[in-house]
């Protein structure tokens, strides 16, 4: 997958600038409120989370799953992944191999080697062998009851999600507290299917 064979992304609308700069201060607020869980809140929320996934039976047969590997206190997916694998045709991981275009997902198993990549470095395999999930677990800072996700602002996940064929079922993960009235949507902005928290789970209209 690369920027170009991928769809382009709308135009942003006029009122971008002051929506970026109201992103930007609800990102660290919300990233504070992650990083103020006690580890006892964090492992119960968690814990919730996985029962509300595993409760609602998600599509995963023969399917080849997306998911991410935790930073910056995000809920933990992996327990929740290894247990699938048994059923699922896959499991892959993201991967950012081009600054600005979409990620790729390259396959994951309980023993697979990982390293540091990327402009985060985050934790990915080492050998590429790309994989087209079917289904995406997305992590989230903030969302909204419309299912738009708030991210760390590098579009990553709305350009790989507009460039996906076939459009893989997208369901963010993350903490309850991370709910908005809104992130003030734009053009570019791709909405999710599903949002589960240690709450609920939300599915788009």
């Amino acid at each position: 997958m690369s920027s170009a064979g991928a769809p382009h992304l709308p135009p942003r609308s006029p009122d971008w600038p002051e929506v970026t700069r109201w992103r930007k201060g609800e990102r660290q607020r919300l990233l504070a409120a992650r990083r103020s869980l006690s580890r006892a809140e964090r492992q119960r929320a968690t814990k919730l989370v996985l029962e509300r996934l595993a409760a609602e039976r998600l599509p995963l047969a023969g399917r080849r799953l997306g998911f991410y590997w935790r930073i910056h206190g995000e809920i933990d997916l992996v327990r929740f992944v290894r247990g699938a694998l048994d059923v699922l045709d896959a499991a892959a991981l993201p991967v950012v191999v081009e600054r600005n275009a979409p990620l790729e997902f390259w396959r994951w198993t309980a023993t697979t080697e990982l390293c540091s990549r990327g402009i985060w470095n985050i934790p990915s395999p080492v050998e590429r062998v790309p994989v087209v999930p079917d289904v995406v677990l997305v992590p989230l800072l903030g969302f909204d009851e419309q299912c738009y996700r708030l991210g760390y602002g590098g579009g990553y996940y709305d350009r790989t999600l507009a460039a996906l064929e076939p459009k893989p079922l997208a369901i963010g993960v993350g903490f309850e507290h991370g709910r908005l009235e809104t992130i003030r949507p734009q053009p570019h902005d791709v909405p999710l299917d599903w949002i589960v928290t240690e709450a609920r789970t939300l599915r788009r209209a």
